[in-house]
């Protein structure tokens, strides 16, 4: 636990880093591969639109007794089609029943109530109707409110930043909305108003995060241009790595509930507002995360590589990075050199010979050989002369040392006889 707790602080000051900028291709990857899935699931399956947005008559009543397939088969024996039945209680109480119909008149509808309760024994039956034009009117409203959405974001991130940390955001948002939207295609939950809400909020919590990380990039990449140690996408990623924690650790406090209302919610009080809404929130928080820190910090780094000054800096921290490999290169050599010398020279040499110069031997015989009993054994060792082996070559001048006590005294100024 210490280590992770920790983890938090190496991040932020770079000791332990992971590289989502240079693996950004494997990134795109992933996220062409979802969102082809989405893509190609609201082609073929489409969106289940509830009757807020596509009219029609909503029938709700209780019947404990009934099972969802009796609802089914009891609607149909009337005459109507393609009817939505759901489940609104769970087990804690009596099963309550929604079922959503296209535009009925009024013998059809006498007749779909009166059948459910001959058959059903259903009780508590409730009607109402949703005209077409209100259900256009939603679906208007709606996607002018997300357009409007996206518009007045892309505003702020360009003034309060950059245009190109806006465009980022953007791409972001976008595949966030199509993997939301591809989520409710394969699984054949319905659109209602709530899903819409639930769908704004998860654009705006997905922004969040892609704000915070922003934020972080241009405090790094502040004054880059001055120098030549680091490229814009290095400084970028170092941004990245200093706020994930935060973002994963947000990211799970807010999954926590939304998670506990659409398995718990949904499993013990059926299909409703809230099921719409949890699940718009899961998916898109999910993702959003996953598009904060894979792909609109990419996609930044990306657009702004392309402009000649970090084009340029990236080439003056590329010459400064060869050169100090080369000079690593060079010093490995010389240290590998001079080791390789010292081995040798601590190697014994077979054509050599020691020489101990006695102690009465003065400094004024220098230039003179020195005297026969002058030479004794030591450990200094004079190479012999090239080309001529067994011979002794003329070594460097060896200081005159004294034997210890058995150095013989002599005053100044006095040679030892021949």
């Amino acid at each position: 636990m210490s280590r992770l707790g920790s983890l938090g602080g190496r991040l932020y000051r770079g000791e332990v880093s992971y590289d989502f900028v240079g693996h950004k291709r494997r990134w795109y990857a992933i996220s062409g591969a979802i969102l082809l899935i989405s893509i190609v699931a609201l082609f073929t399956r489409g969106l289940d639109f509830s009757v807020d947005f596509k009219g029609g008559a909503v029938f709700q009543f209780s019947a404990p007794a009934a099972t969802q397939s009796q609802v089914q088969e009891t609607v149909s024996q009337e005459g109507i089609n393609g009817a939505v039945v759901q489940q609104l209680t769970g087990k804690l109480g009596n099963k309550s029943w929604q079922v959503q119909t296209d535009t009925l008149t009024s013998q059809q509808t006498f007749k779909v109530e009166n059948a459910l309760t001959s058959e059903l024994g259903a009780t508590d039956m409730s009607t109402s109707f949703v005209g077409a034009s209100w259900g256009g009117q939603i679906t208007t409203k709606a996607v002018q409110a997300l357009i409007a959405f996206l518009v007045v974001i892309v505003l702020y991130l360009s003034i309060a930043f950059e245009w190109k940390m806006a465009v980022a955001a953007f791409v972001a948002l976008i595949h966030d909305l199509v993997i939301a939207t591809g989520v409710y295609a394969l699984t054949g939950f319905q659109v209602s108003p709530a899903t819409v809400i639930g769908l704004l909020t998860i654009l705006g919590y997905s922004l969040y995060d892609t704000v915070v990380v922003f934020d972080k990039v241009r405090e790094n990449t502040a004054g880059l241009l001055g120098g030549a140690r680091t490229t814009y996408s290095d400084a970028a990623n170092l941004a990245l790595n200093q706020t994930l924690v935060r973002s994963i650790n947000t990211s799970i406090i807010a999954l926590l509930p939304v998670a506990a209302i659409l398995f718990v919610g949904g499993g013990l009080l059926g299909a409703g507002e809230l099921k719409d809404l949890s699940l718009v929130l899961l998916v898109g928080m999910l993702s959003g995360t996953y598009s904060s820190i894979f792909i609109a910090t990419p996609v930044l780094a990306d657009l702004k590589e392309r402009e000649p000054q970090y084009k340029a800096l990236a080439k003056r921290v590329s010459v400064r990075a060869a050169g100090g490999r080369a000079a690593k290169r060079a010093g490995a050599k010389a240290g590998s050199r001079s080791g390789t010398a010292a081995a040798q020279a601590s190697l014994p040499e077979e054509d050599t010979h020691d020489v101990e110069i006695d102690a009465d031997y003065d400094d004024d015989d220098a230039d003179a050989a020195p005297p026969a009993d002058a030479l004794t054994t030591t450990a200094s060792r004079v190479p012999a002369a090239r080309g001529t082996p067994g011979t002794a070559r003329p070594g460097p001048r060896q200081q005159p040392r004294r034997t210890g006590g058995s150095a013989r005294h002599r005053p100044a100024g006095k040679k030892k006889r021949r």
